[in-house]
């Protein structure tokens, strides 16, 4: 069923009143510029990592330097990163067997 969305109207001063209208769910889309901007960063990423892993290996003296707590925070202890890119796969896939 397509989400609902909370409308507020305001009548000649009056107190607002709050309806339920049924709205579809709006496609996604992209601009060009919001690709572009996706494809900056994707590439510089790769770049990054790459100088970070001939960096590790003795290649290079100088380059990006991966950042390590000093004194770790406790509270950070259990902490598991996210795998952002697993995550987005299960919510394309999640988007497909609703609309299915």
């Amino acid at each position: 069923s397509p989400a609902q969305k909370l409308i507020f109207n305001r009548v000649n001063g009056k107190r607002p009143q709050v309806l339920l209208q049924q709205v579809s769910a709006p496609e996604e889309c992209y601009t060009l510029a919001h690709e572009e901007n996706v494809r900056f960063i994707y590439e510089a990423w790769q770049q990054v990592e790459q100088q970070l892993d001939g960096s590790r290996s003795g290649e290079s003296a100088c380059g990006p330097v991966q950042y390590v707590e000093k004194t770790p925070n406790p509270g950070l202890k259990n902490f598991v990163p996210i795998d952002l890119e697993e995550w987005w796969a299960q919510q394309f896939l999640a988007k497909i067997e609703n609309c299915s």
